[in-house]
């Protein structure tokens, strides 16, 4: 018989636990119609910002252009110490009137409360809304046409960080095959009833290891004011904007970009090891002799038994030697190909 167990306690993070499946379940689910993942994103926090002067505010504080978020459409960005550093990385979404910032939960508080001191006179309120909204991961060839199916919301045939929305329901394609839904902790059963019928659970670290394929960095605690924006590729994604006004580190981000001085860029590479990688991690070239040439940014085991890793490596190293994790010993990064391509 099918069954399947919901549990609708709220975890550390304040949200809904999704599915609870026994192996009859899981062995189901191969027979469908649809050959989807579904995950739950509770690892990320969420920054509702509201009041009429939520974009103007945004706009002074980000390096992403707030002209170019609407209804539907989402955007990568950053936000960034005076000296340019990168803070934190995020997604930033609309809906109605507010905005939405998901950034990893570790980093919450901390942001929150440092974006806090410059809202002075504005209109403008900062709420932690993780604990008020359900974060669930779908993945597959299907899942754009399970959504539509399940919710009536169709994305275009180029998904990339297209929003769809109704009154219950926000969707956002990271890629054809990578959506994030948002929904409230009200609705969320519903729709994890449904979406369970086209999806077989996955853990989170394969959300991660798609968004290291698609090259998305997430900033950690570990690796907070180590790089500047255009180092984790944020120019590539539209993530940084050359033409709005002032933001903290606007003007060395502006002057990296304008004068041509990036040395180190952020590289998509395979780690065969079976030792723990980290984020952070020092990487080595000989051409460095006993310096480091790069970090570790995001780390996800693969599905061949591997790690697939985002390292900011220098750009000279890459080019002329091989790049090594740890020490000049260690074992050797595969260089793979970005999914978007880098203009210097």
């Amino acid at each position: 018989m099918f069954k399947a167990t919901y549990q609708a306690t709220p975890d550390r993070s304040g949200l809904v636990a999704l599915i609870m499946m026994d192996n009859e379940i899981a062995m189901k689910n191969k027979s469908l119609e649809f050959d989807a993942k579904l995950i739950n994103l509770s690892h990320y926090g969420l920054i509702r910002i509201v009041g009429e002067d939520a974009q103007t505010f945004l706009q002074n504080q980000l390096t992403c252009d707030l002209r170019e978020i609407n209804q539907q459409k989402a955007q990568h960005g950053s936000y960034c110490t005076p000296q340019g550093r990168v803070l934190v990385s995020f997604l930033l979404w609309q809906q109605d009137n507010d905005y939405f910032m998901q950034i990893p939960a570790s980093l919450l508080a901390s942001i929150k409360k440092r974006l806090s001191l410059y809202v002075l006179r504005a209109k403008v309120q900062l709420i932690d809304a993780t604990d008020t909204s359900v974060r669930i991961g779908l993945t597959g060839s299907d899942a754009a046409r399970a959504i539509q199916q399940i919710t009536g919301l169709n994305f275009d045939s180029n998904h990339h960080l297209q929003v769809r929305q109704n009154e219950k329901l926000c969707a956002i394609s990271l890629s054809g095959h990578h959506i994030e839904l948002i929904t409230s902790t009200d609705d969320a059963p519903r729709l994890i009833d449904n979406l369970r019928q086209h999806a077989k659970p996955a853990d989170i670290n394969f959300w991660n290891w798609l968004n290291i394929q698609s090259a998305f960095p997430m900033i950690l605690p570990e690796t907070q004011e180590m790089f500047l924006p255009q180092m984790i590729n944020l120019d590539a994604m539209g993530g940084i904007s050359f033409k709005k006004g002032c933001y903290p580190g606007q003007e060395i981000v502006a002057r990296t970009h304008y004068l041509g001085k990036l040395k180190r860029r952020m590289y998509l590479a395979r780690i065969a090891t079976i030792d723990t990688i980290k984020p952070g991690d020092l990487l080595y070239s000989h051409d460095m002799n006993d310096q480091s040439c790069g970090n570790i940014v995001n780390i996800a085991s693969s599905p061949n038994g591997d790690f697939d890793v985002l390292a900011v490596i220098q750009q000279s190293s890459v080019e002329t030697c091989p790049i090594h994790w740890q020490s000049p010993q260690g074992p050797t990064l595969q260089i793979k190909p970005l999914p978007y391509s880098l203009t210097d």
